[in-house]
């Protein structure tokens, strides 16, 4: 019996993957960084016809949490995530958006703070929360070990890693969170960057430049 449901909508001009999983049982539902184009996301939420509980936010950056506040509104959910060290962020979205181009952003608090080692459910599913800054510093990871899935926002990518030159990024730290905390979690895991294809924490393992050689900059 399939347990889960998923869909990935691009959002905001830097095609941010905003992620909404569901429970199919309870057809509960999470939304994962919201950045912008609510419409677009309200609308894949119509599509599957699930019912969100919570946001999930990975860290602060605008196209990734631009519209948490406008949706914590309309669906009259919490909004949970990151870890605190991103308040910094998340108190300059609006400032922000209008540097990008992202119109529509707003300033939050999320409801809920997230540690290494929490716990968030979507239904019957549970979703570990990984702290892995380097990226920006309060950057957590969401991994789902029933279902071998994570939501990793722009720590990993598909063949690169996150830029560690934005304010609160450190590269040899953010080697070191993808090393050490999300690489020995298992090789058959799937993920969701916050930006192009999935891959699996084996083929990044094996294959990622950045993990093999070592470099400076990632991708977004």
């Amino acid at each position: 019996m399939q347990k889960a449901g998923a869909a990935i909508i691009p959002v905001t001009p830097f095609q941010q993957n905003c992620t909404l999983i569901w429970c199919a049982r309870t057809m509960k539902a999470a939304v994962f960084d919201p950045g912008g184009d609510l419409d677009a996301v309200a609308e894949a939420i119509r599509e599957a016809g699930v019912t969100v509980e919570r946001i999930l936010l990975t860290h602060g950056h605008i196209d990734h949490a631009g519209g948490a506040a406008d949706l914590r509104e309309r669906l009259g959910v919490p909004v949970e995530g990151p870890h605190r060290d991103e308040a910094f962020l998340l108190s300059n979205l609006a400032e922000a958006g209008a540097a990008y181009g992202v119109t529509g952003a707003r300033d939050i608090v999320p409801d809920r703070w997230l540690d290494d080692g929490d716990r968030v459910t979507v239904g019957d599913l549970a979703f570990d929360v990984v702290h892995c800054p380097g990226h920006s510093p309060g950057s957590v990871v969401y991994v789902c070990p029933e279902l071998r899935i994570a939501v990793v926002g722009d720590v990993l990518f598909n063949g690169s890693i996150g830029r560690s030159d934005l304010p609160g990024g450190d590269h040899a730290t953010l080697i070191g969170s993808i090393t050490r905390k999300l690489l020995p979690l298992g090789d058959d895991i799937t993920f969701v960057s916050g930006h192009g294809p999935t891959s699996t924490f084996g083929h990044e393992r094996a294959t990622n430049p950045f993990l093999v050689e070592g470099g400076l900059y990632g991708m977004e």
